[in-house]
């Protein structure tokens, strides 16, 4: 009768024990949104090195449609901003890394990035295509592409899809963005591989140079990206972009920096 009234009381002890875990989730696994609402503070990593997605203007500042989304972002959530310079190659790992709270950084939405992080509805949409001068004649298939040179960023979107369907182009890499364009302006390589929004500010920043599109290959929207499992946070900021094309300050913020308002995809 001892040995029972024993393990009768462990058994209750241990039924205790889970009856507490079950009923503590929160305190075992952190929220980023209610971590970042109690710090008061929203990290946000940015690119600055991609005009006009981000970077930096005359007087040194951040600039561009992620800098102005990631402020509203802010102002929306109550919190102050810390933006953070990340770099195409690193916006992820930053974020794995905790670095940031939620990148707005030009990212497009992949099924094998979809293996690592959480992405948001699209904030933006751009053309992602091969770039070149109006005496150029344009391409409709890849196979077009032979023998051209195309500096493109290394590693990019644009680098794998390229390498994948136009073998015959001479694919001149570069280390970022703005090595590709700056050789394309220096006459190194024949066109650049970029989105639709950097060669509209390419255009605007070099008047003398022609930058037109030569090859089409597809759509690309931009999306913002937080961490798996972080659904509060993506479930705030969907809404977010919900409320902002709803009172027109998305579509604005399209306006002011791709000089169009734009139909966005949803996923």
């Amino acid at each position: 009768m001892r040995l029972f009234r024993t393990l009768a009381a462990a058994v209750a002890v241990c039924a205790t024990v889970a009856l507490s875990s079950a009923a503590l989730p929160s305190a075992a696994k952190a929220d980023a949104l209610q971590n970042v609402l109690s710090a008061g503070k929203l990290r946000v990593g940015v690119l600055l090195d991609a005009a006009p997605w981000g970077f930096k203007d005359a007087k040194g500042e951040a600039a561009g449609l992620d800098i102005d989304l990631a402020k509203l972002m802010a102002a929306d959530m109550g919190v102050k901003l810390d933006l953070v310079q990340v770099t195409g190659a690193n916006r992820i790992p930053s974020l794995l890394a905790n670095k940031v709270d939620v990148l707005i950084a030009a990212a497009g939405a992949t099924p094998e990035r979809a293996q690592q992080v959480t992405f948001s509805q699209p904030y933006a949409a751009v053309n992602l295509g091969v770039y070149g001068p109006k005496a150029m004649a344009a391409a409709t298939d890849p196979a077009e592409l032979k023998g051209r040179s195309i500096g493109v960023a290394k590693g990019s979107t644009l680098d794998i899809w390229l390498t994948d369907n136009a073998p015959g182009a001479k694919l001149v890499r570069f280390e970022d963005t703005p090595g590709a364009i700056a050789a394309y302006l220096a006459g190194q390589v024949e066109t650049f591989a970029e989105n639709s929004a950097i060669a509209l500010k390419v255009s605007e920043d070099n008047p003398g140079k022609d930058v037109e599109l030569k090859f089409l290959i597809r759509q690309s929207p931009a999306h913002a990206v937080v961490r798996h499992g972080e659904q509060d946070m993506v479930n705030w900021i969907n809404t977010f972009l919900f409320y902002n094309r709803l009172n027109g300050k998305l579509s604005a913020l399209q306006m002011k920096w791709f000089k169009e308002k734009q139909t966005l995809p949803q996923m």
